[in-house]
């Protein structure tokens, strides 16, 4: 759902697809690490802000804490440890409140791309 209120919203302004994309992907990243490693009953909460150009997203769980950035991707033989790399190479900045303890918030912010040729396209937005 929340690929597709988000998704939904950026293009309504004329954002690029490829900005879409790359911000979606970096939210289904966080939002699957805070499934993974969020706690009790893996709930967590998504809040998302448009404006100034640019796109913020704030994932929060309330598990144990994020350790630190890893420095290098893993063997291509391992099945996890891809997701943290993945956000930072598709957003513009990327950073983490830690509480050991309580939880990790991740805030993911992109500066948006426009696409000059979107309002001659019809859109389709979906109804949730």
């Amino acid at each position: 759902m929340v690929r597709r209120v988000l998704g939904d919203a950026l293009r309504s302004l004329n954002v690029s697809e490829s900005c879409i994309s790359d911000m979606l992907l970096a939210v289904s990243e966080a939002c699957s690490n805070a499934v993974r490693h969020g706690g009790p009953a893996n709930r967590y909460e998504v809040t998302a802000s448009i404006g100034y150009g640019r796109c913020d997203v704030r994932v929060a769980d309330s598990g144990r804490g994020l350790p630190s950035m890893p420095l290098h991707y893993p063997p291509a033989d391992t099945e996890n440890g891809r997701g943290l790399l993945i956000m930072r190479s598709v957003v513009d900045e990327i950073s983490f409140g830690i509480t050991p303890g309580r939880g990790t918030t991740v805030h993911l912010r992109k500066h948006l791309a426009w696409d000059d040729e979107a309002g001659a396209r019809q859109r389709e937005l979906a109804a949730v």
